[in-house]
């Protein structure tokens, strides 16, 4: 089945986020649609599954004009759509979330599976997807609660699967057996839209590539196209995707973290017993999928968790306890998970953005006041060293773009004598161009004789910048390794695999 968008526009408000935009995929093609964060492809698909209107445009089935209020005039006209967050109850068993708003009933009202039973053996065999239909969701690995996704599409006979960012939460394995099924699902007929800002796997799984930017299609190109070539036409000039780590020697301990663990308040073990050390002029890479603990080890570094045990320890001091701010004092440099929420305040200027944790400081201050003079004189250079791209320093930090709000929370940070360097999903969000920045930034701290501590989820992203990678699972650092390790056996890590092949606890 084939299908079309034509002139697509959105707005919301003064945010154009589609802008006359046309794609097509044909019977049994790979769609992919390649865009950072922000750049409007999550926008146009739920257009296309219903979950939003268009304020213009049309969208075709087979050369048909088809009307999509919502989900369900998608799903008639045999379109699909798994999310990137799931759509899953966690406590129903998957034949339960299958049929979930099309309950079949007896006469007595009594819910009858049997039928949705037999329909998922009978997709799971066709497409090797391996699914209990009893099995509870919640106990399930995250690529099978997206294969039942996935299932939820077929079984209503989607002809058309979008996939929004559907490796985001996927270990190496989960992602590889992804691109397999989608492959299998394009032999039999189906036609896929693969939304995602990854391009490796745009490379090794699409049959043509639409490259949106600003809501506006910007290209086209075919999988034989390079990676550095993909980046550049997403961000519009030329991008070098390898950052340029070179070797040195690295000295003593910075971070030492013994037995450390930060607890729920109902007491359960978020972190978990944890201990490792970062060196000076080192990368040490935390790696995992989101959810095992990474976020709360990150926050209690810096005293932001209630609930710690166990000894952190900077250049021999102990700094659990320790206020956040002293914390800080002590020498330690925070990017945050979230620049939003944790790193910036956005009705404050850029200016004040640059002196929240240094406004009692010099030169800042003096006698307990602040000079204004300086804090802008500074901000101006911090704004040209830290290419932060802003008429005025004095325009509030919610006016400016994710990847030049990101160059602010860098900029003060390191613009201070510091030891340690806590960076937690540093690029999130970000386009291919800032991302280049912001691995610059951490390489260069390395190269200047600081410890980093890296939290990533983006696996190229690890192997790119670390020293030595540390992968977390469920509160817990399974292992310790190099950074020349394989993919195959980081994903085995990842996914809590042990190297004698055996599930951790």
């Amino acid at each position: 089945m084939s299908f079309e968008l034509r002139g697509i526009t959105k707005t919301f408000g003064a945010l154009v986020a589609n802008d006359g935009i046309d794609l097509k995929v044909e019977r049994g093609e790979i769609l992919a649609i390649l865009g950072e964060n922000g750049a409007g492809k999550s926008t146009l698909m739920n257009i296309a599954y219903g979950l939003l209107q268009a304020d213009s445009g049309e969208i075709f089935v087979d050369g048909q004009k088809v009307v999509i209020n919502e989900p369900s005039d998608a799903l008639a006209a045999g379109i699909g759509m798994v999310h990137q967050h799931f759509m899953l109850i966690p406590v129903f068993t998957v034949a339960e979330n299958i049929v979930l708003g099309h309950e079949p009933t007896s006469r007595g009202g009594v819910l009858k599976l049997e039928e949705a039973r037999t329909a998922i053996h009978k997709i799971s065999e066709e497409f090797g997807f391996d699914v209990d239909p009893d099995a509870i969701v919640e106990e399930l690995p995250v690529g099978v609660q997206q294969r039942v996704e996935i299932i939820k599409a077929l079984i209503y006979d989607a002809k058309v699967l979008i996939l929004d960012e559907p490796t985001a939460v996927l270990t190496p394995q989960e992602t590889d057996d992804l691109l397999r099924i989608m492959k299998s699902l394009k032999e039999k007929g189906t036609s896929i839209i693969f939304i995602t800002h990854k391009l490796r796997e745009v490379k090794i799984a699409a049959d043509k590539i639409t490259i949106i930017r600003r809501g506006k299609v910007v290209g086209t190109a075919e999988p034989s196209a390079s990676q550095n070539e993909l980046a550049s036409l997403m961000v519009g000039r030329p991008v070098d995707l390898a950052p340029a780590k070179t070797p040195h020697e690295i000295g003593a301990p910075v971070l030492t973290v013994s037995g450390l663990e930060v607890k729920d308040p109902s007491g359960r073990n978020l972190v978990d017993a944890v201990s490792f050390e970062v060196r000076a002029g080192e990368v040490l890479a935390v790696a995992g999928v989101q959810g095992n603990g990474q976020t709360e080890l990150a926050r209690a570094l810096i005293n932001l968790e209630d609930h710690i045990e166990g000894s952190i320890q900077l250049s021999g001091q102990e700094i659990v306890g320790m206020s956040v701010h002293g914390s800080l004092t002590a020498g330690i440099a925070y990017i945050p998970e979230s620049r939003e929420l944790d790193g910036l305040i956005g009705t404050f200027s850029i200016a004040e953005n640059l002196i929240l944790d240094l406004h009692t400081q010099k030169p800042y201050a003096a006698h307990g006041l602040i000079s204004p003079a300086v804090v802008a004189s500074e901000a101006e250079k911090q704004a040209v060293e830290f290419d932060i791209r802003t008429q005025s320093t004095q325009d509030p930090v919610s006016s400016l773009s994710g990847g030049n709000k990101q160059k602010v929370v860098l900029a003060r940070e390191l613009s201070r004598p510091v030891k340690l360097l806590i960076a937690s999903q540093p690029t999130r969000g970000l386009d291919v161009g800032s991302i280049e920045f912001v691995h610059e930034r951490i390489l260069a701290e390395r190269d200047a004789g600081r410890a980093v501590l890296l939290i990533s989820t983006e696996l190229d992203e690890v192997t790119a910048l670390a020293d030595r990678i540390a992968v977390m699972y469920r509160g817990k650092i399974l292992a310790i390794v190099n950074a020349d390790v394989s993919r195959e056996e980081l994903g085995l890590l990842m996914a809590g695999v042990v190297s004698d092949g055996k599930k951790s606890a």
